[in-house]
């Protein structure tokens, strides 16, 4: 597991920083976000540091699919499929990324307009 002792995420993986955490595996981890966007919000991201979708090598497929694996486990559990929910990957700073670790947003709870943003 390669971690960026800087990252904010890194810290929450090793548990150097609490967080409310929903799901761990060996792959990955989802927690709430400390500033919800929705009512649902939770951050799933991979336990090896990423920066962001440019990132992502040919070995790193299965982790980056891994995290909608977990987001539909994660939303499925949460009775969330019912109703609805969106993923998003922001990337780079004009898309509203703002920590520079590939993460999942998964919200729900209300409904959400189109186009976002």
């Amino acid at each position: 597991m390669d971690l960026d002792q800087k990252c904010i995420f890194c810290k929450i993986i090793e548990k150097k920083i609490p967080a409310r955490i929903v799901h761990e595996d060996e792959h990955s981890l989802a927690f709430e976000d400390l500033n919800p966007q929705a009512p649902i919000h939770m951050l799933i991201v991979p336990k090896k540091h990423i920066a962001d979708i440019h990132g992502i090598t040919v070995a790193d497929r299965e982790i980056i699919g891994h995290l909608f694996f977990v987001a539909k486990t994660i939303a499925a559990q949460k009775g969330l499929d019912k109703s609805g929910y969106r993923m998003v990957i922001n990337n780079g700073r004009d898309a509203g990324q703002t920590v520079f670790h590939i993460h999942l947003h998964l919200l729900s709870g209300r409904p959400f307009a189109w186009p976002p943003g």
